[in-house]
């Protein structure tokens, strides 16, 4: 069902609601609240992500709220990472320790200006939880930043906004709140988040009050919004870009197959790494003439590399055809290792795919070496 907006303030679309999160009051059954996003849920700017964050002070209001339940909170943001790696993460990094009562959804910071891209990674997120996790009840967040404060409803909320509409998902937007404080002269941005992107306290408290704004209108407040039940929750309609990541995930990098030249190793303490709070388990080689070949079935696949200061250029090619080079060495690579998305082109249907990567002598003018670092296979 395509779902038309529910009146709301001018930061807050309730839309269908949080209807089984209210149900849940009643009882007194463990809650599971999963934030999904980039830095700023992460934590970055706050001066203690566990506890003055957005993310953590919203868990503290639910545990208020459902009294008597254990609520447990899943930190899956990721600084830097888009909705499309948040797709490819979603099983990994939340799904596989159960399913949430709740998921927060907060992307459009670190989403790019490809239209498409943004709908195929927040449509393959809320179709694949609907799918793995049909009760999970999803709201969106969406953050300031300099790109987010041109306008009213700048690109990559307006695209956010797209799925959420269809999809009847409800929506906080505190880039709006912050615009209009801005222009009032309520709030200093400079202040506010001082880089641009990462508010200090006084910022998380602000995104924080928001949300909490609209739990209690969904969850406190006697006003009920019209809903459906689960079976209109869950029912999946057409989807707005048939080549969404419903069915994105990341593989460990051990099923692929490697050449000789290939070693299994970590990031040593002295590497400096960033964006990944995870295992760094990974292949690794610098030798020009290592490969390796993975399948998957689907309609795209990828890899997760660890970019770093050493970091080469390589090539892929998908089955059996012409060898594409790819370059992925930025300014970040030379601060430390990072995950970085190497997607290939998305196929029209989906099926067998057969990558064959191989490494190369050549290398960033900026680079220190030709390293290739494999931490995930990606498919969807």
């Amino acid at each position: 069902m395509v779902h038309k907006n529910s009146v709301g303030s001018s930061s807050i679309s309730p839309r269908r609601g949080l209807p089984g999160m209210r149900s849940k009051l009643a009882g007194t059954a463990p809650i599971t609240v999963a934030f999904l996003g980039g830095s700023i849920t992460e934590g970055a700017g706050a001066s203690d992500a566990g506890a003055t964050s957005w993310r953590a002070l919203t868990g503290q209001y639910l545990q208020s709220v459902y009294t008597g339940h254990p609520v447990r909170c899943i930190n899956a943001g990721v600084g830097g990472t888009t909705s499309t790696f948040g797709a490819h993460r979603l099983q990994e990094h939340l799904l596989r320790e159960g399913p949430a009562d709740l998921l927060f959804v907060e992307f459009s910071v670190n989403d790019g200006e490809d239209r498409e891209e943004s709908v195929r990674g927040m449509e393959g997120i809320v179709r694949q939880c609907r799918r793995l996790s049909p009760e999970t009840e999803l709201c969106f967040v969406y953050t300031a930043a300099d790109k987010n404060l041109t306008g009213y409803k700048p690109f990559n909320i307006a695209v956010h906004e797209e799925v959420a509409e269809y999809y009847g998902i409800p929506s906080v937007d505190c880039a709006a709140r912050v615009y209009t404080m801005i222009h009032t002269g309520e709030l200093d941005w400079k202040k506010f988040a001082p880089d641009g992107y990462h508010p200090l306290d006084a910022g998380h408290a602000l995104y924080a009050g928001l949300v909490r704004g609209y739990l209690e209108q969904a969850l406190v407040q006697d006003r009920v919004l019209p809903v459906g039940g689960l079976e209109e929750r869950t029912t999946l309609p057409v989807p707005l870009d048939s080549r969404n990541y419903e069915y994105g995930r990341m593989l460990d990098f051990s099923t692929a197959h490697y050449s000789a030249a290939f070693h299994m190793g970590e990031l040593q303490p002295d590497e400096p790494l960033m964006n990944w709070r995870f295992s760094t388990a990974h292949a690794w080689t610098d030798d020009p003439q290592a490969a390796f070949t993975f399948t998957v079935s689907g309609q795209c696949a990828g890899l997760v590399l660890l970019c770093g200061p050493d970091t080469g250029i390589f090539e892929y090619s998908l089955n059996g055809g012409p060898f594409t080079e790819v370059n992925l060495f930025d300014d970040w690579c030379l601060q430390a290792y990072r995950p970085v998305l190497a997607l290939f082109p998305l196929r029209e249907k989906r099926g067998g795919l057969l990558i064959k990567v191989r490494n190369t002598e050549r290398k960033d003018s900026r680079s220190t070496g030709t390293g290739l670092r494999v931490l995930k296979m990606l498919c969807s």
